[in-house]
Formats: structure tokens, C-alpha cells, sequence
């Protein structure tokens, strides 16, 4: 029975911090004493017009937050907690939702909707509330249906399409849905608000149109009200409109070509002349028609020409007067659109199509920018310099090397000047188009490449001058210096042209690291960043001195950061990611310098001085820090191999704390990483250490609240302990193995058709082979009878592998190196188990066949183990 609690709820709310109080802690005994009369209470309380608005908007938001939740594993508590709840109590709760969508207050029937939907996300997949959608479209054929109620209705069904899967209605209703949302969203609809929920409530049930857009009729009168809608008066229903033109773009594009010149012409009236929220959308259509088109593309290359997709060439098509439009968008800059992040115009839009554009279909849009680019470039007005210089920045991925080489040659010299324009947004862009030529164009490793030793000496000089330019346009130049050095990355003789201007390289971007002007730490982390990469892609016997250098000023400007002052949480956060920062160069440094022999001693002479900082670093406790000063222990552990022994009773503790750290996952899988670096390092003398490692890392797989992503990881490590300490690994096996054979269970019923999920099941995959392979080794020369038992399992995974068509190339790798390794381990025995096993034949000859040099030569020994272990009497 629902008991009176709108006093309560107002209470809660009170200036006054004791009657606040008082109420919560009422209210929560309420709901922890009796959560099925709680949650009537606060339904009832939310359909009663007479109760003030405060209370209802109170009890709605607890109601909703009664029922979901962000984190998964509390989710996933409140939807037990829900089916768990009496039939009867459920029903009312419905019950006095689904009439508060009747409410002529907006914001109760609007909660009530919200609240609807998140009890049918939980109820419809269990077939637990099949009335509900006949219940609602109910409410839009009632004579009496006042406006109010059939906006709230259609609202409901977008938030429950929204919630639930399109597998979870039957035709009928999807196609009853549909019917009510059309005539909702009809021209003859006087309401606007009914006909904005009905639009909006299209676009969350377009996933659900399938068999509907394969009927011509049908598709053709859903784009008729949709086209209609676009048309009009009110701003929000336009911008729906177009919203649901996007995803009907990605979702049905197979069949939009009837619709194409209509909705150009739509996309480029709202782009010329309608409000920015609309004009947006419309440049986003053509950018999901991009998407689109290039996924056919590499489906095509990748399948030989061989596609099923049908490619429209929609772009291509109306390339001669999509291009035009948007040009002209990128002149509609907003003038602080350099000072803020995460702003969103239309000639940001405009720009990031044309790229789309200009991928999509390479050569053919060089003639039809570059005239806009020649006219514009030398204008006095600083938004037409600007756009012309986007536009160049925008086309420079897609078309060839040959079309592109001859204009960005002859715009090089005019780009470098423009660095130093009058304006800065001309200087910022212009920075970014530099930094796209870099990476896109200079490839001295592959024989092509903009920067040449006659033009390096200028490019720097003006590069490192612009560093001192203002924090935004500093920044873009970080981004092409970044990519400037990247590009000597492997480069032979080549990569010596960048030496001699290390020193000055290193020093302007230490300079810019410690600038004070930037609004945030945004700037420095870019400067660190490039930093980072110019080290990594030096020539190590050139640069080693300049490098070895670096070391101890970056090691100095890490101790300095200990002795910050600590007043707010700002501070703390500064200092952490000051520390990040630095913790990252030394990365890069130790990796750089340990990476051959002559420069090793360089590291090894202050390993301990590095190690001594970097737990002191571990003691400020904040987890960006954790993160980054994790990696670059495990850099300094594969230089110092055995030597790394003396650090680990003190580093020890710090490594439990980053495998116990669940929240901030991403610090538990790179502590997880740094075990298996630590592994390589020490082989046996880690031993005293892996009782408490495995104990953690079991415990870490056990738990349902760590993010799945870390559990792959996990199971690698456990090759890396087996290998590490070789028979000694027995004592963990009925603890390991049985995880993953449970592991490899959950790869059998994993869902094939969410890319994510193929993703994840192939990392899963590959680590659990990797962990067999690393135990079977650790085995190999004592103990290898232990695995006896286990091989029939691994060969029944292996076969579940060879079978998966998603599989990807280093999951087909591990497959082929486990069975080398249960030959080379167990020798003869497996000869019964081969015997029976056809698909092992099949894997390898494909594997033989392969273009991969290294799957070859894995088959190739794989092959040869197998064969030995056959020839071998017993």
C-alpha cells in the first residue's frame, strides 16, 4: 500500500541541513524496510496533480534512479531488485505511471515516459509486459486524447524503442508503432509538440523499420513525413526531421536513391540559409553517406571487388554541387572557435565533411577545391584566408600522391609564411594544415616526402618560432612537429637530417611545456607529447648524448614536482598530471636509451636514482600518476633485467595496489602489463612474489565489477608467470586452468553480429591460447605430464577457433603456436589426440598458404613438432 510521503520528499529538499537530513534517512529506511510500498509511494506521488511540483520532480528522479544506473553491476542489482517485487505491487506502479502520461504538467508525464521506458527495458525482453505497447497506442486513438496525452504517449514509445532491442517486438507492433508515430508526425497535426515527440520518437524507432523500408509503399510515406517535417516551422521538429535523414543514411542506404535529389535539395536549402542546429544536421547526413560509402570501399578492396554491398556512388554523384556547399560553410567561423574545446560549428562541420569527401573520392576533388583555395587565400578578410587554408587541409587524405605533390609543393613556401599572418585563426589553421602534410606526405622511409634537406632547415626555424606564438596556435604546431619527426621514424640514412637540430627541438619544447598562459594543462601535454616522439623516432647512435642529457634535467624537473605545494584538489590534480607528463618522457627515454647495448649503461648508471623517484611518485597516490609511472617501470624492468630483483620488496606493495585498483581499470590492466614485464625481467627470482601476484590477479577474474577489458590481459600474464618460473607454476594450475576453460566456454556463445563483442572475443581468444602456450613451455622440460589432462580441452578450443570465420590474424597465430607447443611438450602422447583431430590438417595448410611470413613459419614449426612427436616410439 503507497503511504503519504510528499512532506518527506519537501523536506528533503530544505535549506536547513538537520531537517534534510532527517527526511533522507526516513526515506531511505522507507525504501531499504519496504521497497515494493517505497516505490508505489513515490509513483503515486508523481501521478497526483494535487501534490506540489517539487515533491513529483523529487520522487520521479528516485524512481528512475530506483530502477537504472551507469555502472553495470549496480544496474544490474536495481533490475533484480525489480523482478524480485510482488506482481500486484508492480501492477499499480504501472499502473499510475501510465496515467501520469495523462498529466497536463509537462514535466510529470514527461518523467513518467522516462520511467515507463526503463521499467519496459527490464520487462519486455522477459516477455513480462506484453500489453504495454497496445496500451499506449491506445491512448493516441481515444476521442478524449487531449495534446498533452499524446505527446507523453509518443515520447514513451522513443524512450522504450530507445531501451530495447529490435528483436524484442513483434512485427505488428513495430508496425502499429509506426502507423501512430506517422500520423503524429503528420502535417495535419496542429499541435507542434505533439508533432516534435512524434519525429523524435521516429528516430528512435527507425532500428526497428527493417521489413517496413523493404516495402516500397511504406518506405516511400515514412520519407514523405519525414521530408515534410524537415519543412517545418518550428526549428526543433526541422532539426529532428533531419536527424532521423542521418540515421536513415547509415541504416537504409541501400534503398535511399530514389529520395537522393529531394534530399539534397533539403540539406542544402537548410545549409544555406536555416538556424545552425538544422544546418548541422543536414552537413552531417552527407558525412553518414561518406561513412557509408567508404566502408563499401574497404569491404570492396578487402573482398577483391567481390562486394554484396551495392555502392551508389552518392557522393561521386553529386560531387560538382555538394563541394561548392561546402566551401561555403567553412566562411561561417565562429570568432573565438580556437579559445574553447569542444565547439561545434558549421564550418567545423563543413571541413570535417570534406574530408570525409575528399577520402571517399580521392582525385576528383582537387579541381573543384583548389580554385576556392586560389581565390581565397590572399584575401583581406581573415575568414575567407582561413577557409581557404582549411579547405587545403581538408583534401589533403584520399587523393594521390601524384595529384597532391605538385600543388602542396608550390603551397609549402605560402603555408610557412602564413605562420606569421596578422590573425590568429588563419595561424591555427594553418599550423593544422601543416601537421596533416606531415603525416600524410612525408614518408622519407617509402622515397616520398615534402621536406627535403634544402627546405628542413626553414620548416624548423619557423616551426620553433611559432611554439612561442599564443596557446592555441602553439599547441597545432606541438601537433606538426609531432609528425615531422614521425615521419624519420625507420627512415635509413634519411632519419640523420633531423639530428643536428635536436638540441634546439628539445629545448623549445621544453620552454613550451612550461608555459604559464595556457588556460589549461592542455598545451604542455602536447608539448611533452611531441617531445616523446621526437626522442623515440631519432637516430639513436647520433642523437644517444643529446638523449642521455635530457635524462637527468627531466629527472630533476620529477623531483621538483614532489615538493609542490598541496592546498586544493586542483593542486593535487596539476601536480598529477605534471607528473604524468614527466613519468612519460622518462617512458620514452629509459625504452630509447636501453633499446641497444653501447647506450644500455646510461639507464643502468641511474636505475636506482629513477626507481627511488618513481616511488616517490607511487606516494603522492593519484591515479593518473599510478598509470603512467607504472608503464615506465616496466620499461625500466626489461632494461634492467635481473638487476630489477633489488626493487621489487619496495615496489612490491604498489603493484598490489594497481591490481586491486577496479574503478580506475585501465591502472589494473597496465599494472597487470608491467607483472609480465617484471616476469621477462626476472624469470625465477620473481617467485616469492607470484603467491600474492596470482592470488590477485585470480581474484581480479572472479569479480564482476572489473571491466571485462582487463580479463584478456590477465590470462596472457599467466603465460608470462608459467614461463617466468617455469615447474613451480604447479601449485596454481587447479586454480588457473579451470578459469580458462570457463574463459574459453564464454568465447563458444559469444555474439557474432556486434562488432564490439568480435573484438573482445578475439582478444579473449588470443590470450587464453597465449596463457596454454606459456604453460606448456614453463612445463616443457620438467612436469609436462601435468597438462595431460588438459589437452583434450585445449584441442576442442582450438578446433572452436580454426572454425570462426572473425577470427583475426594474431588469434590464428596463437592457435597454430599452442599446437606447436602441445606437440613439443607432450611429445607422443598426443599422437591419439591428433589422430582424431581433421580440423589441425585444415588450419595448417591454410596457415601455409598464407601471405604473413610469420604465420607461415609458425605453421611451418608447428608442422615440424607435430611430425617429430609422431615419429617418436611410444
Amino acid at each position: 500500500m503507497a503511504m503519504e510521503i510528499t512532506q518527506f520528499l519537501l523536506s528533503a529538499q530544505s535549506p536547513d541541513a538537520k531537517v534534510r537530513t532527517d527526511a533522507e534517512t526516513i526515506l531511505r529506511q522507507f525504501q531499504e524496510q519496504n521497497l515494493p510500498g517505497f516505490l508505489l509511494s513515490l509513483s503515486v506521488e508523481l501521478s497526483n496533480d494535487g501534490k506540489p511540483t517539487e515533491t513529483r520532480r523529487l520522487a520521479g528522479i528516485v524512481l528512475k534512479n530506483s530502477l537504472d544506473a551507469k555502472e553495470s553491476v549496480r544496474k544490474d542489482q536495481l533490475v533484480q531488485q525489480w523482478v524480485a517485487i510482488d506482481i500486484s505491487f508492480k501492477s499499480q506502479i504501472k499502473g499510475s505511471l501510465l496515467s501520469t502520461l495523462g498529466s497536463s504538467i509537462r514535466e510529470a508525464s514527461h518523467t513518467a515516459a522516462q520511467v515507463v521506458a526503463k521499467i519496459a527495458s527490464i520487462e519486455i525482453p522477459r516477455k513480462e509486459w506484453p500489453e504495454l505497447v497496445g496500451l499506449l497506442l491506445a491512448n493516441m486513438t481515444r476521442p478524449d486524447a487531449t495534446s498533452s496525452l499524446k505527446q507523453a504517449t509518443l515520447e514513451t514509445l522513443g524512450f522504450v524503442c530507445e531501451e530495447i532491442s529490435h528483436v524484442d517486438l513483434v512485427q505488428d507492433e513495430v508496425n502499429a508503432i509506426l502507423t501512430a508515430v506517422a500520423q503524429g508526425m503528420n502535417i495535419s497535426e496542429a499541435n507542434p509538440e505533439v508533432r516534435l515527440a512524434a519525429t523524435r520518437a521516429l528516430y528512435n524507432a527507425l532500428d526497428f523499420a527493417q521489413t517496413n523500408f523493404e516495402n516500397e509503399m511504406e518506405r516511400n510515406y515514412i520519407m514523405k513525413v519525414i521530408c515534410d517535417a524537415a519543412y517545418a516551422k518550428e526549428i526543433e521538429i526541422r532539426q529532428a526531421a533531419f536527424e532521423c535523414l542521418v540515421s536513415i543514411a547509415s541504416t537504409y542506404y541501400d534503398v535511399l536513391e530514389p529520395y537522393m535529389q529531394k534530399i539534397f535539395e533539403l540539406t542544402s536549402n537548410a545549409v544555406k540559409g536555416d538556424e545552425e542546429a538544422v544546418a548541422l544536421q543536414a552537413v552531417e547526413f552527407w558525412s553518414s553517406i561518406c561513412d557509408e560509402e567508404l566502408e563499401i570501399q574497404d569491404y570492396e578492396v578487402l573482398e577483391s571487388g567481390d562486394s554484396s554491398a551495392p555502392h551508389s556512388l552518392f557522393i561521386q554523384k553529386a560531387l560538382p554541387t555538394l563541394v561548392p556547399m561546402l566551401l561555403e560553410t567553412l566562411l561561417k567561423q565562429d570568432e573565438d572557435q580556437d579559445q574553447e574545446d569542444g565547439i561545434w560549428n558549421l564550418a567545423m562541420a563543413g571541413g570535417t565533411c570534406l574530408c570525409l569527401v575528399a577520402r571517399t573520392v580521392g582525385d576528383a576533388i582537387v579541381p573543384l577545391v583548389m580554385p576556392f583555395v586560389e581565390s581565397n587565400i590572399s584575401k583581406s578578410d581573415w575568414r575567407s584566408r582561413e577557409a581557404a587554408t582549411y579547405a587545403f587541409g581538408s583534401i589533403l587524405e584520399g587523393p594521390s600522391i601524384e595529384k597532391l605533390s605538385p600543388m602542396v609543393n608550390n603551397g609549402l613556401d605560402f603555408l610557412l609564411n602564413a605562420m606569421n599572418d596578422q590573425n590568429s585563426h588563419v595561424k591555427d589553421t594553418t599550423a593544422w594544415t601543416l601537421s596533416r602534410i606531415f603525416e600524410l606526405l612525408h614518408s622519407p622511409a617509402t622515397g616520398f616526402s615534402v621536406i627535403t634537406p634544402a627546405n628542413l632547415q626553414r620548416i624548423l626555424g619557423i616551426l620553433l618560432e611559432s611554439l612561442k606564438d599564443s596557446p592555441h596556435v602553439s599547441e597545432k604546431v606541438c601537433g606538426a612537429i609531432y609528425f615531422l619527426a614521425q615521419g624519420y621514424e625507420d627512415a635509413g640514412p634519411s632519419s640523420s637530417l633531423l639530428s643536428p637540430y635536436m638540441p634546439d627541438i628539445l629545448s623549445s619544447l621544453i620552454t613550451t611545456a612550461e608555459r604559464t598562459d595556457g588556460s589549461d594543462s592542455k598545451l604542455r601535454s602536447s608539448a611533452y607529447e611531441t617531445l616523446n616522439e621526437v626522442v623515440r623516432c631519432s637516430n639513436l647512435s647520433e642523437t644517444s648524448q643529446i638523449i642521455a642529457k635530457l635524462l637527468p634535467a627531466i629527472m630533476s624537473k620529477l623531483e621538483q614536482t614532489l615538493s609542490l605545494q598541496i592546498i586544493s584538489s586542483d593542486d593535487r590534480e596539476k601536480q598529477g598530471d605534471l607528473q604524468a607528463s614527466l613519468c612519460g618522457v622518462l617512458q620514452v627515454i629509459i625504452q630509447k636509451l636501453s633499446s641497444a647495448d653501447e647506450t644500455k649503461p646510461i639507464i643502468l648508471q641511474v636505475a636506482d636514482q629513477i626507481m627511488l623517484l618513481f616511488l616517490k611518485v607511487f606516494a603522492c597516490r593519484s591515479s593518473t600518476v599510478h598509470e603512467e609511472a607504472m608503464l615506465a617501470i616496466g620499461a625500466l624492468a626489461y632494461a634492467t633485467g635481473p638487476g630489477f630483483e633489488k626493487y621489487m620488496p619496495e615496489f612490491y606493495k604498489y603493484l598490489e595496489m594497481g591490481l586491486q585498483n577496479f574503478e580506475e581499470y585501465q591502472v589494473c590492466a597496465i599494472s597487470v602489463g608491467v607483472v609480465g614485464d617484471i616476469c621477462r625481467a626476472l624469470d625465477e627470482k620473481i617467485l616469492p612474489f607470484c603467491d600474492g601476484i596470482m592470488m590477485h590477479l585470480l581474484k581480479d577474474l572472479s569479480s564482476s565489477e572489473l571491466h571485462r577489458s582487463v580479463k584478456p590481459p590477465i590470462f596472457a600474464c599467466f603465460g608470462d608467470v608459467a614461463l617466468a618460473i617455469g615447474e613451480h607454476f604447479e601449485k596454481y594450475i587447479s586454480y588457473a586452468l579451470p578459469m580458462m576453460q570457463s574463459a574459453s566456454e564464454v568465447c563458444a556463445q559469444m555474439d557474432n553480429s556486434d562488432e564490439e563483442l568480435i573484438d573482445y572475443g578475439n582478444q579473449l581468444r588470443r590470450s587464453i591460447l597465449e596463457a596454454y602456450s606459456g604453460i606448456l613451455q614453463g612445463f616443457k622440460n620438467s612436469k609436462a605430464e601435468l597438462m595431460q589432462p588438459h589437452a583434450p580441452h585445449l584441442l576442442q578450443f582450438v578446433e572452436l577457433v580454426a572454425k570462426d570465420q572473425q577470427r583475426d590474424e594474431s588469434v590464428t597465430k596463437a592457435a597454430v603456436a599452442v599446437l606447436g607447443d602441445l606437440a613439443d611438450a607432450l611429445g607422443s602422447n598426443i599422437k591419439m589426440l591428433f589422430n582424431d583431430s581433421k580440423f589441425c590438417k585444415e588450419l595448417l595448410g591454410e596457415c601455409l598458404q598464407s601471405d604473413d611470413e610469420q604465420l607461415k613459419e609458425t605453421a611451418a614449426w608447428t608442422q615440424g613438432m607435430i611430425g617429430r612427436a609422431f615419429s617418436v616410439h611410444g
